[in-house]
């Protein structure tokens, strides 16, 4: 976990490291092994990586999106890893902050839910230059969507959300709803190729404005 310069954040992202309420204290299930918050936060960032929670590749390096998810997700972005990892730009927090461990299939579970409770609401309090944020899979968009006072479609899925992308780039902070970056959602990206032709260039354009220096 990287240095804030904000004293109230930085106080904030210690007692995230040393959480172990999922652990100790938890909704339902114990996490089945030793927590490690991963997150990457600063009071300079103004682009946000919003995502799930750890796989356990990630829970091993400590490193977010150090996997095949995180090469396509920069690809969407256009940026490379040196910028992606630079936390005076880039913050990255999921909805869980650390891996949940894996179901009867082999798969993740979803994230746990004590993150969201304790800690994103204070968490994100302390960081109003947030200018744009990417809300990968449906548990960070319900999330910051809510949070942000966006009307949700009934029943809407999301492949519905993602193509009403432009209904949430008028407010501030501006939010672009995404699919996971996964190898999970590759047939998805097959059968909606306007994902790639008209959404890629708007993540590539959003990602550079949040990165070009403040003047």
């Amino acid at each position: 976990m990287q240095r804030a310069f904000d004293p109230d954040l930085e106080a904030c992202l210690k007692r995230i490291s040393a959480c172990r309420l999922c652990r100790d204290a938890p909704k339902g299930a114990p996490l089945p092994h030793e927590p490690r918050p991963v997150l990457r936060f600063s009071s300079s960032a103004r682009l946000l990586v919003c995502g799930q929670a750890p796989g356990v590749r990630v829970h091993r390096s400590g490193l977010p999106f150090d996997d095949p998810s995180g090469e396509r997700l920069r690809s969407w972005m256009g940026i490379d890893r040196e910028t992606f990892y630079d936390v005076s730009r880039v913050a990255i927090v999921p909805m869980g902050f650390c891996f949940p461990g894996l179901d009867s299939n082999g798969s993740d579970l979803p994230p746990r839910p004590e993150c969201r409770s304790l800690w994103h609401d204070e968490l994100f309090a302390l960081a109003p230059q947030i200018e744009t944020i990417l809300l990968l899979g449906s548990y960070a968009q319900a999330y910051h969507l809510r949070r942000l006072g966006h009307e949700r479609v009934k029943g809407e899925g999301m492949t519905g959300l993602v193509s009403r992308w432009r209904d949430f780039s008028s407010r501030s902070p501006r939010l672009i709803p995404l699919p996971h970056p996964s190898w999970r959602n590759s047939g998805w990206l097959k059968r909606n190729p306007w994902f790639e032709a008209e959404l890629v260039p708007q993540i590539r354009a959003a990602v550079r404005a949040a990165l070009t220096p403040a003047p």
